[in-house]
């Protein structure tokens, strides 16, 4: 059996049944074997760095390992900007790297290069990946591929990457007498029992608690066990960025989200609670805000989670920890499940309305929002997008603000998934991870997307145009990148530089552009067209490209000014007002 063949049935095997990739010369024998396997589907990407955002969209929505198959040299060094997505958001899948033939590849380290495109790629990627394993023997492939699915899911998930030079991808192999990876035996574990008591304990004597979940928990695959765990204590949840899809916007527990661009009654919430229980979360400043002692200054913190880095980065500067737990999410909440005894009175049901109320009197879109005549609100327009949207539909979001207005107003319903970079937010993840997310699910998927994001991933529509992808594509067209503009205006004085079309920047006519990769394309120029607008979007079948063309000068409301801490909440509400507020995390 030729040995690329034997890769391939491998992934198919595993359940990953869609490549992406770009081809070359170190990789031919590896897409020539997916090409013909009968269940393997080929996505030919038009950049490494899209086949890598694809794949890693297929891991999050399928469950299962997206796959890439890239050439040695520039083909390998392209993926590295979707290896640190998949990486800081624990989402694992595999990359086969085609390598310079075993006699081509240098002996020193001290010689930069011998083989045509050969790149050593082990010291590269070894602080971004799970694993990296060398194949210099075909004797070695079955280990290898074993060791490497192993390793990307076990602990904390993460990518994982295969070295393959060309002469070994063509060998001859009898997988019979292959060896395989046997893994060591793990320790047993804890069975948590002193953990879930103190933690219950604290429970029992809180007042205001909130329960913050994070991308975590979807990852542990325990979604339902959160939910139930809060029902069962019948406390208030918040949601991180990454665990917005956690539960739908009207479950009677789900106060919305917290953190720097946060809603004003979620930060209101954490901040005035005397118990936080942070699940899958690792409470980073986005979430806490720069100054992370001032944090829920009255409240006892308790952080659940399954790397236990995650609790020793913290320092004297940071907020003080009262207990950490370290566990896989899933056997935890199952432990938790064994020792909730009978469900006890509502005490909790006071403090929500609390939150409710605040919700009321703050609310993310304002009468100006709504009122807007000169082009489109970002909030209205993401808001009606979100009223449209279906049970079980899939978004995925770039990065910007197109990314802060869509966590601040998208309502999610049953099923649902809004997926993004949320870590290393490059530009541009958006478009081709939509392409592994609709190959995952099936059906048709909402991009939303900035001018600057669909720049650095244009290339991709002519992946969406070839498979005729059903992604309906939103580019929210501010001329500029408003996050920096947001942040020269309290840092520079407003002096932009780099950042919009009057400061070094130039976008064309995505129109023109969506119309020469043969795509059905549409604007929305005002508030008054968009539910027309968005009608007649999902009125068609396959891909769409739909132009919003925002207000330049739009800013994220609420956001916390850089470095600041939550405890100063919101600039632009009267100081009284704030300090009444925070008199209930006296009391």
């Amino acid at each position: 059996m030729k040995l690329s063949d034997y890769i391939v049935d491998f992934l198919a095997r595993q359940g990953s049944r869609c490549v992406f990739l770009v081809s070359g010369g170190a990789i031919i024998h590896c897409v020539d074997s997916a090409s013909r396997h009968p269940g393997m589907t080929l996505i030919c990407s038009a950049h490494e760095q899209g086949a890598g955002a694809s794949a890693d969209g297929y891991s999050r929505i399928s469950g299962n390992l997206g796959a890439v198959m890239a050439t040695s040299g520039p083909g390998a060094t392209n993926l590295t900007t979707s290896i640190c997505n998949a990486y800081f958001d624990s989402v694992p899948f595999v990359m086969i790297c085609g390598q310079v033939a075993t006699f081509r590849i240098k002996k020193s380290k001290k010689l930069r290069q011998k083989g045509f495109q050969e790149t050593e790629l082990r010291s590269l990627f070894a602080s971004i990946t799970n694993y990296i394993g060398e194949v210099r023997d075909p004797r070695q492939i079955k280990y290898e591929l074993q060791k490497a699915f192993y390793l990307a899911r076990k602990g904390r998930p993460g990518p994982v990457l295969l070295d393959v030079p060309d002469d070994i991808q063509r060998a001859d192999i009898h997988p019979d007498e292959l060896p395989g990876f046997v893994p060591e035996k793990e320790a047993p574990r804890g069975d948590f029992k002193k953990e879930i008591k103190n933690l219950f304990e604290l429970i029992k004597h809180s007042k205001r608690p909130v329960f913050i979940l994070g991308a975590g928990v979807g990852v542990a695959s325990s979604r339902e066990k959160a939910v139930k765990f809060a029902e069962h204590f019948n406390i208030p949840v918040l949601l991180t960025w990454g665990g917005k899809d956690i539960m739908p916007f009207d479950h009677y527990l789900n106060m919305g989200g917290l953190g720097v661009c946060g809603p004003r009654a979620g930060n209101f919430a954490a901040q005035t609670a005397d118990l936080v229980i942070a699940m899958g979360t690792r409470l980073s400043q986005l979430i806490t805000g720069g100054k992370q002692d001032l944090f829920a200054p009255k409240a006892k913190k308790v952080m659940i989670d399954i790397d236990p880095e995650e609790f020793a980065k913290f320092t004297k500067n940071d907020f003080k920890l009262d207990f950490g737990i370290q566990a896989d999410l899933s056997e935890f909440l199952n432990e938790c499940e064994k020792a909730y005894g009978l469900k006890g009175e509502d005490r909790f049901k006071e403090w929500r309305s609390k939150i409710e109320q605040w919700k009321r009197e703050y609310p993310v879109i304002q009468a100006e929002n709504i009122n807007r005549k000169e082009r489109v609100d970002g909030l209205v327009f993401l808001d009606a997008l979100s009223e449209i949207s279906k049970e079980g539909d899939v978004i995925v979001a770039d990065t910007g603000a197109n990314l802060a207005w869509t966590m601040q107003t998208f309502k999610v319903k049953k099923g649902q998934r809004i997926i993004s970079a949320w870590n290393h937010t490059p530009m541009g993840y958006a478009l081709p991870a939509s392409i592994g997310a609709a190959l995952a699910c099936g059906r048709e998927v909402i991009c939303v997307t900035g001018d600057g994001g669909i720049l650095m991933s244009l290339e991709e529509l002519a992946t969406i145009r070839r498979n005729n992808i059903p992604v309906k594509i939103f580019i929210m067209l501010n001329r500029g990148h408003g996050i920096q503009k947001q942040t020269m205006d309290t840092w520079l004085n407003s002096r932009y530089t780099a950042a919009d079309e009057n400061s070094g920047l130039y976008f064309p006519d995505f129109v023109k552009i969506g119309e020469a990769f043969d795509l059905p394309t549409c604007v929305v120029e005002n508030n008054q067209q968009i539910r027309t607008r968005l009608k007649e979007v999902f009125a068609l079948s396959g891909p769409v490209l739909c132009v919003v063309e925002v207000f330049e000068n739009q800013k994220i409301v609420p956001m916390l000014k850089f470095g600041a801490g939550l405890e100063d909440l919101d600039p632009k509400l009267p100081r009284a007002e704030i300090d009444s507020i925070m008199k209930i995390a006296d009391e």
